[in-house]
């Protein structure tokens, strides 16, 4: 998991800890509006029809900006966002506010991959994607049979950017980032007549960190934006405990089910399903597992034999391999080791992905297969889609993944919450407070970003309702969509979930 966060890696991927931290704090925010505010939001409207869960319908595609002001009136960023509503328009229908992750990622892979009224049809067992062109299809897994759907750029993402005088920074850190968005959705309520419309909202990777963070905005005071569900996909949320560095012991428990699963769909470990195996993983890891690393160097000699015996068998590595690394690898050394012997390396998004490195003699890959693997298709996939179907006219770039730092990490509720990163409390406050609120959680097996046994850990804490929680696994990574399966079952998994309002 990364943490302070990992490396940017996409989707969700959230950007390390690591890397924000070597980022001078104040440093200057690389880039700054200089456009005079003296438009108005750019604003395309186009009309379409398509057939989404069975359905036939027609529907209204709004591509455009709304602008974030001061009190003074002042446009202080242009939001940028892509509405799709059914035809005709009925106030009571529900509205899902959809974002991705990074931070510094836009909305592009829950668009044009998973709910989108069309998506793009890139290889489905774990191969790259290759050179275009890539074939953007009609996609009858949207979520537009049952609600209305409103993609979020966050600024720095897309096409969204400050304006004026305004420093990007002003906007990039956990609550500020929440504030924005928070903004942003009172003012399309307002705009669109939909105050009370059923609502949920939802985000990819640190889309579900944002997720809660924008809930805690909309939810924390008196003038509540009430909503029904909360899409986390591919969820990180408890950040200390995911936190990838010495001394904890937290991550070595967390990421052992999700090493099983990679051991097994490899041919590394041997059990009837992947099911059944990570169950007993998570057993394992929760029990004997942490008792041997909760005793430190303390660990009698026949203990460490026999859950190093155990460690060989659930992750695939050699006792000899775990031996050396104290019981304790770290993902990174993981996608390195597991497949050594075949010259190939394991995704960090999507541990199905292989590749080669430049050679097989290092402690960690070169780059994450299941990043490269897809992220053209995806690009050349959404700028197709707005300049084209969408009749976007704009000189900007439409920024997939961009570079939205230093990141403010702190929550602002205190020294401890800042010192220990977890965004959970707002779930379970929102929760408690609000009795029709519920949360769906949907993980895939082979996504080390953003681990499901690491979910289960967080949202299984004191103080969150377990029965207005439902999960769902998938036999895929971070995005689970680029399967065309899981696609299939996401769509008719969170379809039941807004149906069962």
């Amino acid at each position: 998991m990364r943490h302070l966060l990992a490396a940017a890696a996409f989707a969700g991927i959230l950007v390390t800890g690591s890397q924000a931290a070597s980022q001078p704090q104040g440093a200057a925010p690389k880039e700054k509006s200089a456009e005079p505010v003296t438009r108005e939001p750019l604003r395309f409207v186009t009309s379409h029809s398509g057939t989404f869960g069975g359905q036939t319908m027609r529907y209204t595609a709004t591509a455009g900006e709304t602008f974030l002001r001061a009190e003074n009136g002042t446009p202080r960023a242009a939001i940028f966002s892509t509405a799709y509503v059914r035809e005709p328009r009925d106030p009571n229908r529900p509205v899902t506010f959809l974002f991705n992750g990074g931070p510094g990622s836009g909305s592009v892979w829950l668009h044009m991959g998973a709910f989108g009224p069309r998506y793009v049809d890139i290889p489905s067992d774990g191969t790259d994607d290759g050179g275009p062109p890539y074939r953007i299809v009609d996609n009858p897994h949207s979520l537009l049979d049952v609600t209305d759907i409103v993609f979020i750029d966050p600024v720095g993402t897309g096409f969204s950017h400050a304006l004026g005088d305004t420093p990007p920074s002003d906007f990039w850190g956990v609550t500020k980032d929440a504030q924005s968005i928070a903004q942003f959705i009172r003012l399309w309520l307002n705009d669109n007549g939909r105050w009370n419309s059923p609502k949920y909202l939802g985000g990819e990777s640190y889309g579900t960190t944002r997720s809660a963070a924008v809930l805690n905005q909309l939810e924390g005071s008196y003038n509540d934006v009430s909503l029904n569900g909360v899409l986390l996909i591919s969820t990180v949320l408890d950040f200390g405990a995911g936190a990838d560095t010495q001394g904890n012991e937290m991550t070595h428990i967390l990421n052992l089910p999700s090493m099983a699963a990679t051991a097994l769909y490899h041919g590394k470990a041997q059990a009837e399903s992947v099911e059944a195996f990570v169950e007993e993983a998570r057993r394992y890891a929760r029990g004997p597992y942490a008792h041997a690393l909760l005793q430190g160097q303390a660990l009698p000699a026949d203990e460490r034999a026999a859950v190093r015996r155990e460690l060989a068998r659930f992750t695939g590595l050699s006792e000899a391999y775990l031996e050396q690394a104290d019981l304790r690898v770290e993902p990174s050394r993981f996608y390195k080791e597991l497949l050594r012997d075949r010259g190939l390396t394991v995704g960090r998004l999507d541990s199905r992905y292989t590749g080669r490195d430049y050679d097989n003699a290092g402690e960690t890959p070169d780059n994450d297969p299941s990043f490269y693997g897809i992220d053209a298709g995806y690009t050349a996939a959404i700028n197709q889609h707005m300049r084209e179907t969408l009749g976007v006219r704009t000189d900007r770039s439409y920024v997939t993944i961009g570079s939205v730092g230093p990141w403010d990490w702190r929550l602002g509720a205190g020294r401890d919450s800042d010192a220990y990163l977890n965004v959970t409390p707002y779930i379970g406050r929102a929760m408690r407070e609000n009795s029709g609120l519920r949360v769906f959680v949907g993980q895939g097996y082979y996504d080390f970003a953003t681990p499901f046994y690491a979910a289960e850990y967080a949202l299984s804490r004191t103080g969150i309702p377990q029965d207005r929680i439902t999960y769902a696994y998938y036999q895929s990574g971070h995005m689970m969509y680029v399967r065309d399966q899981d696609r299939a079952a996401l769509s008719r998994d969170i379809r039941a979930f807004i149906r069962g309002r």
